[in-house]
């Protein structure tokens, strides 16, 4: 590095940043650096970025860098109260301490904070990347904060982002979507049904209802599809539509993110599971009695360190050209809230594997 910054007639400073293409060196100081790098048959040496990964995973030789933890979300306080986001953080927590990163905390709303200060304090910091946690309910990052993902590779986590794109680590909803409907159908429900938000599903980019949607074709075959309930924004000021739909759809199973439709069916007269089944999306903790997918917040937090560490190693900056994404499956989680019905489960989870064959 030495030899390249005597023949670029820059500090060793610049070369390092110029190679990791760092916003902060101009183009025609990149490109000189560059063509001295390739003079002098400078190569990258993936041993010792190998070394450095296991000093930071054993704590060997006290190293130890850090990434910064942005809170995304419009509550300053999520990452303590939210019922989801702090399963997040406990993988993001538990992978960074095992890669010897440390965690500096931002809230991305803090008025008192603009992009380029923030970008600032992360460069006085030694910080090297972003981890975005926390966004639920929008694409759409901060405008003001754009300083920060213009110089510092950066991660998201739970919703995808169209502005800016930036790399992503989340569950894969249409496969969750997809085995619940597999799920449903081997405990012998007939007729699934989803109840969803649509404004919920167009951030996902409609991958819930692309799996539900592909999981009734495949199993219901020529059936008359049931149209989803989507009318929950009203169905909270007057369950009429709620119970009028159920009464013509008469599904015999729901899947849904929200508890309150449990509520919904009681109110209905509906007895659960006795005459109806509810199988939750995003299954959580705080709910246990309930069936439904664990989406595994906590691998997805940890996907998305590796996945920023990975662009840190590779001297990524900025917004990327073509954002990389990790998807994380989920599990399913038996509950109270289903029970076997018709065929026994072992029968039609037999049947359900030949439907996927084509053997029936």
């Amino acid at each position: 590095m030495a030899q390249v910054a005597a023949a670029a007639g820059v500090s060793k400073n610049t070369v390092s940043l110029a190679l990791r293409g760092s916003a902060r060196i101009s183009e025609g100081t990149r490109a000189r650096v560059e063509v001295a790098a390739a003079r002098v048959g400078y190569r990258r040496n993936a041993a010792i970025g190998c070394l450095m990964a296991e000093l930071r995973r054993t704590g060997a030789g006290r190293f130890e860098a850090a990434l910064a933890l942005l809170n995304a979300n419009e509550d300053r306080d999520a990452f303590v109260r939210h019922p989801t986001v702090p399963v997040y953080l406990e993988g993001v927590r538990r992978r960074a301490e095992k890669l010897g990163y440390s965690l500096d905390e931002f809230w991305l709303h803090d008025p008192a904070i603009g992009g380029k200060r923030l970008a600032s304090i992360l460069r006085a910091r030694g910080i090297r990347g972003a981890l975005v946690v926390g966004l639920l309910k929008t694409n759409c990052l901060p405008e003001r904060m754009r300083a920060v993902w213009e110089e510092f590779p950066s991660v998201v986590t739970g919703v995808r982002t169209r502005n800016p794109a930036l790399s992503f680590a989340g569950a894969d909803q249409y496969g969750l979507a997809l085995q619940a409907y597999e799920r449903a159908w081997a405990l012998g429900y007939r007729r699934p049904a989803l109840v969803l938000d649509p404004v919920i599903d167009s951030l996902i980019d409609g991958r819930f209802t692309g799996g539900f949607l592909i999981g009734q074709q495949r199993f219901r075959g020529g059936a008359p599809p049931i149209a989803p309930f989507t009318r929950i924004k009203e169905a909270r000021l007057d369950l009429g539509c709620f119970s009028e739909w159920l009464r013509q759809a008469q599904p015999d199973v729901l899947f849904t993110l929200y508890h309150e439709v449990e509520r919904w069916l009681h109110h209905s007269g509906l007895r659960i599971p006795e005459d109806i089944g509810l199988i939750q999306y995003e299954w959580r903790a705080q709910r246990a009695h309930w069936a439904g997918m664990d989406q595994r917040n906590d691998l997805v937090g940890e996907a998305a360190v590796d996945l920023l560490v990975s662009m840190i190693h590779n001297g990524q900056q900025g917004v990327p050209e073509q954002p990389l994404t990790t998807l994380v499956s989920s599990q399913w989680v038996g509950g109270d809230t289903v029970k076997e019905t018709g065929e026994t489960a072992s029968k039609t989870q037999a049947k359900a594997s030949m439907l996927q064959g084509g053997l029936v």
